[in-house]
């Protein structure tokens, strides 16, 4: 068993240094290309686009929902519950106009050729 924690100690260690590697060369990826939206160089494509996503604010999403027990299902304002809620036509999208800020996350691909 102690080798299996040890092991598992290491590979922890292991991606905590390869996450922190990847962020840094996404950041300076983003810094460098983020304007072009595309790079080529060798035999590697780099792609950047944007997502869309919606910052939602707890106490304006509480005061417009129709009814406070569907505060209830959600507990805070999450992403992916407001969804749900959304595709089950149990709220609508008008009702969440002003709640949420839209955010451009970069997303990047690196393929290659």
């Amino acid at each position: 068993m102690e080798q299996q924690l040890a092991r598992y100690y290491e590979l922890k260690e292991a991606q905590k240094k390869i996450e922190e590697e990847l962020n840094d060369l996404r950041q300076k990826l983003l810094a460098d290309f983020a304007e072009t939206g595309e790079a080529k160089a060798g035999a590697y494509k780099l792609t950047i686009h944007y997502q869309e996503r919606r910052e939602y604010h707890d106490e304006r999403v509480y005061n417009a929902l129709p009814d406070p027990s569907l505060w209830r299902l959600m507990s805070r304002a999450d992403a992916g519950k407001i969804a749900s809620l959304l595709k089950l036509n149990v709220i609508h999208d008008g009702i969440l106009e002003g709640t949420y800020e839209l955010k451009h996350i970069p997303v990047l691909r690196v393929q290659k050729r």
